[in-house]
């Protein structure tokens, strides 16, 4: 608001305003988190001479990618499809009408990083809209075509086949960094989907190999500068193979998915280092990112102070670390830490990333200490670290809730406290479901945003297909962690208006934006879109069909499993070609290919507690346990279906405490003991491969 370029929210009198003054639209798409935005915003956009440009010849609008999703992923495909590639801030020339003619992402304000000046490109522009309208019409039209025929505007049909889940796994073993971890070059993203892909591979082949991919990656991440080594939690990628120099923004969808693969590798390995990290990535989403008074997850951290900045409230030079560090600290956190007078950031080289260059038992030999002696210095100046860098100005916390974002917490979380025996942050993740079913559900369907950081009045955006789907998954995780059967009742609602607003009856799968709104608030780019690839939060088709594949896997309702397998369909005939990105695609074909199992805990006393903890255990994607302490409430506790099935089995009646495994609505014999259910748990692991 106190730039001087005239901005304009995206709607329709923009556009108007813009036919009106026979002008071209600016439309900038960015992020609170995004550094090259605020570089961007800071260079051009506050500049009076490219903001006087900006105001005679054209009509700038600025629209938040994470409070309108359906706007950036649209205009990422036409600037992909203008220059190959897209990301923040999107910059994208559009006519009166909101069709890209010309577009880009970041544009310095002189020439440079071999890039034309903004400047240059603001007057080059205004110059052809002014002087050639015809060729800018005509491109534009070229382009609106090739969108059509892109990725997610159509579908690629083909039959559905299990394979593609051993095609997946052999893609991420072909593309893993033997010497780094991950699946890539540089830089280096998390791919979480795939990672859960491969764990649950191993639990059902016991590949040594697939084990090795998956848990060295999380080994080499966690150990990394990607990951936050005071406070916990990771931020958004690596720009190096080493996983060592991070892009220092923190983001709630990244957490919540690689919270998820810690726990998941945790239970498969039973590595104590893996539950560490889970427990980080929860430290952190309790104290940066949770609203503790009303519950819910805030959006986003951001990476910088200011312009200048480079993660300097993350980083530290040796002057610094010395400053809040008694000698014997200093020695053992330089050693843990790689702290140095030469550091890893090019704009500061004094300042070092903190990553885990030495173990505490290299430290030790090497220091000639006692191990115990190590691991107490370490914490101690941990702690004492993180409490000086807590008196650094501290970059901006986007404190928006987002109902897709908070589902994946909130889903997340609930899986993390049932494995880990968090029960605080149990409660918590429920009561900020309860506040998303009771801010953002109601008969009209999901919004896009449960609460604005601030209440300005503002309309929040309809729900996009992303937000149904993870809200079911959440609403699912809810009813396995406390059994209440309004949890589950509330998923099949909000599946059914999902299917309503959201399928495509004719050509199968769903598309991103509800039928029943209308398409004009989205201006030229109004073609519904199946989103696939994840990019990089789960895929809205895939977690749409992982989500009714969960829910008939508990209410039997065959139509929910013929519209998952309708949209698996949609994609066959291109996911082989799209290998991890498409992961979430994986994830939802192992609950159509294999059996899902549902482990049923009867009992309150000292043996059902063991046999319910036995059943959380092990790892398995296609694995729910759901506990009935109340024999005679079942009712009230399972979905009818389930009920039907377990009412009349033996021992069920007589309230005795046993468990139950289930599989495709069959159950076997009751089981009394702990190790009659983790015999029958591994045996349902080897029949599902």
């Amino acid at each position: 608001m106190h730039q001087p370029t005239q901005w304009h929210q995206w709607g329709p009198e923009a556009f108007a305003l813009a036919a009106a003054g026979n002008k071209p639209v600016l439309l900038d798409i960015g992020a609170v988190w995004c550094h090259w935005c605020h570089v961007m915003d800071r260079e051009s956009y506050e500049s009076e001479e490219i903001a006087a440009i900006l105001n005679e010849h054209f009509v700038a609008v600025k629209v938040d990618r994470d409070e309108r999703p359906d706007v950036d992923a649209r205009y990422q495909v036409a600037v992909a499809a203008i220059n190959g590639q897209g990301g923040w801030p999107l910059t994208v020339f559009l006519t009166p009408e909101g069709k890209p003619f010309y577009g880009g992402t970041y544009f310095p304000p002189v020439d440079g990083y071999g890039r034309p000046s903004f400047k240059r490109i603001l007057m080059a522009i205004a110059e052809a809209f002014r002087e050639r309208r015809g060729e800018v019409e005509q491109e534009s039209e070229g382009l609106m075509h090739a969108l059509e025929h892109a990725e997610g505007m159509a579908g690629h049909h083909g039959e559905f086949s299990p394979r593609v889940i051993a095609q997946m796994v052999q893609s991420a073993l072909g593309s893993f960094d033997r010497e780094q971890g991950g699946f890539s070059a540089m830089p280096k993203f998390p791919h979480a989907p795939v990672v859960d892909l491969l764990l649950d591979w191993y639990a059902r082949t016991g590949e040594e190999q697939v084990r090795h991919v998956a848990a060295f990656t999380l080994e080499k991440m966690a150990r990394g500068g990607v990951y936050d080594q005071l406070a916990g939690g990771f931020h958004r990628y690596s720009v190096d193979e080493r996983w060592c120099v991070p892009h220092f923004e923190k983001m709630a969808y990244d957490n919540s998915e690689l919270l998820k693969n810690y726990v998941h590798a945790f239970q498969v390995t039973g590595e104590k280092f893996f539950a560490e990290t889970a427990h980080g990535i929860l430290r952190w989403l309790r104290q940066v990112l949770s609203d503790r008074e009303k519950g819910g997850y805030y959006g986003s951290q951001d990476a910088d102070i200011n312009l200048h900045d480079d993660g300097d409230y993350f980083t530290w030079t040796l002057d610094e670390a010395r400053a809040v560090l008694t000698a014997e600290e200093l020695a053992v956190a330089a050693a843990h830490y790689d702290i140095g007078e030469q550091g890893e950031m090019h704009h500061n080289p004094e300042k070092n990333v903190l990553w885990m260059s030495r173990t505490v038992g290299q430290i030790a030999a090497e220091q000639k200490r006692a191990e115990s002696e190590v691991s107490a210095r370490l914490a101690s100046a941990r702690q004492k670290m993180l409490a000086a860098r807590l008196q650094r100005p501290t970059p901006f916390v986007d404190r928006t809730l987002y109902t897709n974002w908070n589902a994946l917490c909130i889903a997340a979380v609930l899986r993390a406290a049932r494995v880990l025996g968090e029960e605080d942050e149990e409660a918590f993740a429920l009561r900020s479901l309860d506040r998303l079913l009771a801010e953002a559900w109601s008969a009209d369907g999901l919004r896009h945003v449960i609460a604005y950081a601030e209440d300005s009045g503002a309309a929040r955006p309809a729900g996009v297909l992303d937000d149904y789907a993870y809200t079911i998954l959440a609403c699912l995780e809810a009813y396995e962690s406390t059994g209440e059967l309004r949890y589950f009742t509330h998923a099949q609602q909000i599946a059914a208006r999902m299917i309503d607003g959201f399928h495509d009856a004719e050509g199968g799968g769903f598309f991103d934006l509800d039928t029943c709104e209308s398409p004009a608030a989205l201006g030229a780019l109004a073609m519904r879109r199946k989103p696939f690839q994840d990019a990089p939060t789960p895929a809205g088709n895939s977690a749409a069909a992982l989500a009714l594949l969960r829910l008939h896997a508990l209410n039997g309702e065959e139509r929910l499993r013929e519209l998952a397998v309708g949209t698996l369909e949609v994609f066959a005939g291109v996911v082989e070609k799209f290998g991890i990105y498409a992961a979430t695609y994986g994830l939802a074909a192992l609950w159509l290919a294999q059996p899902h199992v549902q482990v049923i805990v009867f009992g309150q006393d000292a043996l059902a507690d063991e046999l319910y903890t036995a059943a959380v255990a092990p790892f398995l994607l296609t694995k729910t346990v759901l506990r009935v302490r109340d024999a005679a409430r079942i009712e009230e506790a399972l979905p009818a279906t389930l009920a039907a099935t377990v009412r009349e089995l033996p021992g069920v009646k007589q309230g005795r405490s046993l468990a139950l495994l289930c599989s495709n609505f069959a159950c076997q014999p009751p089981l009394h003991s702990v190790a009659e259910l983790g015999s029958a748990l591994r045996e349902a692991a080897r029949q599902g491969n």
